[in-house]
């Protein structure tokens, strides 16, 4: 099963710049979304039909801001629209896709760079996510998480050519130190 996650940072900007026509070329079987940026009235699921897609999508309540998608070649025995916490819901965040005993999550986390306000909303999300996953991840033996988390990943993890300079966009030390121990501890979700 090829799956592919991708941040597409406004999918009618994505589809503008040749999405489908690498959508297309690279087949793979489920592709997550993030960052959409679109309203439903807005997607061109016809566009993903034409390709054997069917598609799924989380927008956020506000235009042009957040949400996610996937995408899929297969169907979905079931899928879960956001985690049950409407804080985060409103803002189209996570969206679950379930193949049999396989989960696939596509999730967009805050990147907390606009103050100190957002910065504490992303805080409290990664404490609530890492719960709801642990909890998930208890009946959800198979559980793939692909996204954008907007985390800082310190330089001796990151194999970048020419190396990584500076901030980068949407990431907090804070957040980073944080979220990487959690991942280290629980590799095996993914």
């Amino acid at each position: 099963m090829k799956i592919i996650t991708y941040n597409v940072n406004g999918l009618r900007s994505a589809l503008s710049k040749g999405f489908t026509d690498w959508l297309a070329e690279e087949l793979p079987d489920i592709v997550c979304l993030q960052e959409t940026k679109a309203q439903p009235d807005q997607i061109p699921t016809l566009e993903f039909e034409a390709l054997g897609y069917r598609s799924f999508f989380f927008s956020a309540e506000k235009k042009g801001y957040s949400g996610v998608a996937i995408l899929t070649r297969i169907t979905p025995d079931h899928l879960e629209y956001g985690m049950g916490m409407q804080e985060y819901d409103r803002e189209g965040r996570f969206l679950r896709a379930d193949y049999g005993d396989l989960s696939i999550v596509s999730v967009y986390h805050p990147s907390g760079t606009t103050g100190e306000e957002r910065q504490a909303f992303k805080m409290k999300w990664l404490e609530d996510f890492r719960h709801y996953v642990m909890k998930l991840s208890k009946t959800r033996k198979k559980l793939i998480l692909c996204g954008d988390y907007n985390i800082f990943i310190p330089k001796n993890l990151i194999n970048t050519p020419g190396g990584v300079s500076g901030r980068m966009r949407g990431t907090t030390i804070k957040a980073g130190v944080s979220t990487t121990a959690w991942s280290a501890r629980k590799s095996s979700l993914c």
